[in-house]
């Protein structure tokens, strides 16, 4: 028998469920309560895939994020006779080199999202984004896209790889899901994850800039550009790092949360842990009340709206891809485009 009160699941037939954070099925053990007192939700356990994924949620980070529930089950834990809870202290993370970012940041007209976002923005604005928040270009499946994150120290925690469409900049996502790790790909031993926001060090360029909190990282990337004074970060999903360990960055901030549709009750919820953290905290529910139904179907983002309006550049390419001799009128003249 366990000395342990709160301890990982044991293996049974159909006992391991999904993970919350990289998707897989049958790879998630979840924390129980010895005594049965205390049920956890599904998104407290640990992912099987310690190198591709390395999601874990302990019971020690889900009672600091929901102190009533520890609240509820006080009295349980009164009369227990393991009534001292053993949890470990948390392991510091694991860094990468500055030099392997660096060298990741070259190479970009295999980048299909490098090359996507000049069609949209220019290459210009695109060189200035991907500087911004440090993405770079992998050589696995080709080319793919490195989201390097950046914790408010300049430390880089991890790089998150993913493969776009270079046509539509949208995720691949067929035969399977192109998502992968640096750690993984580097094959760093005793490595431990731990994540952080993307954007994190931006936080060091302004102390009261408003900050936007929002899932996928190429929206925060996307958004950096349409709305500039707010500070963009992602949490790298409807769960990623949203945890009570890395939202202690935003203390102090004014933070306006902007999920995915179809994510806003969870990220009402989630909501909570950041009440006495950040000066103040808001749930935008914008994109509920402005979407037809087919787009709650979709589960877009805001970046999805703002890019449904085609800008200067994107219907000046229309037409340079309908009549190639509109760029060659253009070098020939020297001409710009004013936007």
């Amino acid at each position: 028998m366990s000395e342990y009160r709160f301890h990982l699941q044991k293996y049974s037939c159909g006992s391991k469920i999904s993970c919350p954070n990289c998707g897989k099925s049958r790879c998630f053990v979840r924390y129980v309560d010895e005594e049965g007192i205390i049920r956890f939700p599904d998104t407290v356990g640990k992912c099987d895939h310690e190198n591709s994924c390395g999601y874990h949620y302990t019971p020690r980070e889900y009672f600091h994020d929901h102190p009533e529930t520890l609240q509820a089950g006080s009295q349980g834990l009164q009369k227990s006779p393991r009534s001292t809870v053993k949890i470990s202290a948390p392991v510091p993370p694991t860094f990468i080199y500055p030099k392997v970012v660096e060298r990741s940041l070259a190479d970009y007209g295999r980048n299909p999202l490098y090359r996507y976002l000049c069609r949209v923005f220019g290459e210009a604005e695109t060189d200035r984004l991907f500087s911004l928040y440090k993405i770079g270009t992998s050589n696995k499946w080709g080319g793919s896209t490195v989201y390097w994150q950046i914790d408010i120290s300049g430390k880089v925690r991890t790089g998150k790889i993913m493969l776009y469409d270079s046509a539509t900049g949208h995720r691949i996502k067929e035969p399977h899901s192109y998502i992968g790790w640096a750690h993984s790909e580097l094959r760093l031993t005793n490595f431990h994850l731990r994540q952080c926001l993307l954007g994190e060090h931006l936080l060091n360029t302004s102390v009261t800039a408003p900050v936007m909190l929002v899932e996928s990282e190429k929206t925060a990337i996307i958004m950096s550009h349409f709305i500039p004074d707010y500070i963009w970060l992602a949490t790298g999903g409807k769960n990623g790092c949203f945890n009570s360990d890395a939202m202690q960055v935003l203390r102090g901030r004014d933070v306006t949360l902007i999920p995915d549709l179809g994510a806003t009750d969870q990220w009402k919820e989630k909501a909570g842990m950041l009440s006495g953290i950040c000066k103040s905290i808001t749930v935008s529910d914008m994109l509920e009340q402005i979407a037809t139904d087919e787009q709650q179907k979709q589960g877009l983002d805001i970046a999805d709206f703002f890019l449904f309006s085609p800008t200067k550049r994107q219907m000046l390419q229309l037409m340079i891809e309908k009549n190639p001799a509109v760029q060659l009128l253009i070098d020939e003249l020297g001409l710009e485009l004013i936007e």
